[in-house]
């Protein structure tokens, strides 16, 4: 079983991730920083504050959904708000996190939350932004798998731990614990906004998770359309270290200014 996490930005680079996509050299694929659309419009829309201009796909979401006809889709929205278009219009648009699973495939288990905050249904708001956590359990290739997927807090300040971050590392724990893996070999991965040594991944391995990032010596998540010195930010954990049977965070295709965790189990 192959499962796969990206940080899309918001379908930033959709030529060469829609060519990816359609591929699907996956059986299950979360991504985070999605939109989904909620009323007709353009296809692409543009999120701005005091930080950031990113052009966004207007529905990631239903963009994907579209290319993976017959997979089993579930969003996790964080925060309701406007996005512009190239007029100046606004557009009402969901952000968050989602998974797509393979046809053949079963969700035997599903529990999504918030790691921080809760929906913002009137609004972006000021940072730190809502986070959600998205968690399923497949079956159907072997031994099942207990995923879970999250984008972590960003802080225009840097990725060191914060009180906040701390709060967010107790919020997952409670999560995990909460889900029931029934036994199933765990996987957590997404877009943490951590450094290496953050205080997050002790916690972790105190309910037996292992880092395959930093444990097999990857010294840079992020693509080169991402200039900041910083290379750490993507992380992929599991439970179970002899059922991998490979782990690769390739640089190209570049899809977005992350790079693709991609994690191979044995059944």
């Amino acid at each position: 079983m192959r499962v796969v996490s990206l940080n899309a930005w918001g379908g930033a680079v959709w030529d060469a991730l829609s060519d990816w996509v359609e591929r699907a050299e996956f059986d299950m694929l979360c991504l985070q920083e999605v939109t989904r659309r909620l009323e007709p419009g353009p296809d692409w829309l543009v999120y701005g504050d005091a930080y950031r201009h990113l052009d966004q796909r207007a529905d990631l979401f239903g963009d994907v959904s579209a290319r993976l006809a017959g997979w089993q889709a579930a969003f996790a929205p964080a925060a309701r708000g406007p996005l512009r278009d190239a007029d100046g219009r606004m557009h009402r648009s969901e952000h968050g996190i989602a998974a797509w699973v393979a046809p053949g495939l079963a969700v035997t288990a599903r529990l999504q939350g918030f790691v921080h905050g809760a929906f913002r249904a009137e609004g972006w708001g000021s940072e730190p932004v809502p986070r959600a956590v998205q968690s399923l359990r497949v079956e159907g290739a072997g031994r099942p798998v207990a995923v879970t997927h999250l984008h972590g807090l960003r802080d225009p300040r840097g990725k060191g731990d914060t009180p906040e971050r701390a709060a967010q590392t107790a919020a997952l724990v409670a999560h995990l614990r909460a889900f029931d893996a029934g036994g199933a070999c765990r996987v957590v991965a997404g877009d943490l906004n951590l450094r290496p040594d953050s205080a997050t991944f002790a916690a972790l391995r105190a309910e037996g998770l292992v880092d395959l990032v930093t444990g097999r010596g990857h010294a840079d998540t992020r693509t080169r359309l991402y200039t900041k010195p910083e290379r750490h930010a993507n992380y992929c954990l599991v439970s179970d270290s002899g059922r991998v049977r490979g782990f690769a965070v390739p640089a190209t295709p570049v899809l977005s200014d992350h790079r693709p965790l991609i994690l191979e189990l044995a059944a």
